[in-house]
């Protein structure tokens, strides 16, 4: 096995990003590749990232008919990488939320563990620029929610800037993953976690995108509040 890593972006509608974001990513480290799953995006997100494609052998894009959601992006991409020869396989967001800078930094952090997670909520800091005071209440208390509800003891599950070794993705049954929004999140960690993978967080500046609309939802949320209870019940049943 090589140490290879891809990153994988999920997109719907980041015309305004991908072609900068690409290559930022890949002037990290020259081990890096990078997947881009694109929803069908109506503004020619897909387009750009297949002319650069074209062009570079570290750029690969694979292209869904719809917007079918984070979660199942995110399998689409686990299930590519796992045919291939990739040792670390990332999560990692197209608007910029996610700097690419910090990429090296989890490099270094998943040679000691499995699954590394980059936190905006480490050690009573908060590193989040740009969100409203709402949406950071949201998510501090989401992730105090998810820490009572699961007993998973972290301090940023919702988070969604990510390095998994692929023996974590080979490891969880990825049919059986049932979350779709950020709820996606905590549910890998928490199977991760519930097969006694080594976890770490390292801090990070999560920037609020200028660029493009959020994601968020009522859905999403509504997912999230009932998905970390489920957990607890597969984890009590024996089922994760």
């Amino acid at each position: 096995m090589s140490d290879r890593a891809l990153v994988i972006v999920p997109t719907y509608n980041e015309r305004e990003n991908i072609e900068r974001l690409i290559a930022t990513v890949l002037a990290q480290d020259p081990s890096l590749d990078l997947l881009v799953v694109d929803d069908g995006s109506p503004d020619g997100t897909g387009e750009i990232v297949d002319r650069i494609a074209a062009a570079n052998p570290r750029v690969h894009a694979t292209h869904r008919p719809k917007k079918l959601g984070l979660g199942t992006a995110y399998l689409t991409g686990f299930r590519w990488a796992l045919e291939r020869d990739y040792a670390y396989v990332f999560e990692m967001d197209a608007d910029f939320s996610h700097d690419p800078a910090h990429l090296p930094q989890f490099l270094r952090a998943i040679k000691d563990n499995d699954l590394v997670l980059g936190s905006r909520y480490r050690e009573g800091r908060v590193t989040v620029v740009n969100w409203p005071m709402t949406r950071l209440l949201l998510s501090y208390c989401a992730n105090i929610y998810a820490r009572v509800a699961t007993g998973l003891r972290l301090g940023d599950a919702t988070g969604g800037f990510k390095c998994f070794r692929r023996e974590v993705l080979a490891a969880i049954p990825l049919d059986e993953v049932k979350s779709n929004g950020y709820a996606f999140q905590i549910e890998m960690s928490f199977r991760a976690w519930r097969k006694g993978f080594r976890i770490a967080e390292i801090p990070i500046v999560f920037v609020d995108r200028t660029d493009g609309e959020s994601k968020m939802s009522n859905r999403i949320i509504r997912e999230a509040i009932w998905m970390v209870w489920r957990l607890r019940w597969w984890a009590l049943t024996g089922h994760v």
